[in-house]
């Protein structure tokens, strides 16, 4: 990867990062299958995702911190971030470049996906 491409990299990392430890930056979706869930296992699997750290090359082979799975009182759940255009409509053009971009953080059982 040459350096602009590791310094771009870097650079979604740290917004997905932020989206994903404060809910801010993006929007935070989750699905009806994590909303059936009773509120405490709700509130578990968030600080789950808030706290996730443990990215390595298998999980993420960009470096951009954008999806991972993990299991919260045996429920595995998966968490992604997408990248629109300001409009929602189209992809954004440039997902390190938040004036051009909405992040949007999905928080799913494993089994939704």
């Amino acid at each position: 990867m040459t350096d602009k491409a590791m310094g771009r990299a870097a650079e979604i990392a740290r917004l997905n990062d932020h989206l994903r430890r404060t809910f801010e930056g993006g929007r935070v979706v989750i699905t009806a299958g994590i909303a059936a869930l009773d509120p405490l296992h709700v509130s578990l699997i968030m600080a789950g995702v808030r706290t996730f750290d443990a990215f390595t090359a298998d999980n993420d082979p960009y470096s951009e911190h954008d999806c991972a799975t993990l299991t919260v009182r045996g429920v595995r759940v998966m968490w992604k971030i997408d990248y629109y255009d300001p409009t929602m409509t189209y992809l954004s053009s440039d997902a390190a470049d938040p004036s051009s971009t909405v992040r949007v953080l999905t928080i799913m059982l494993a089994d939704e996906y």
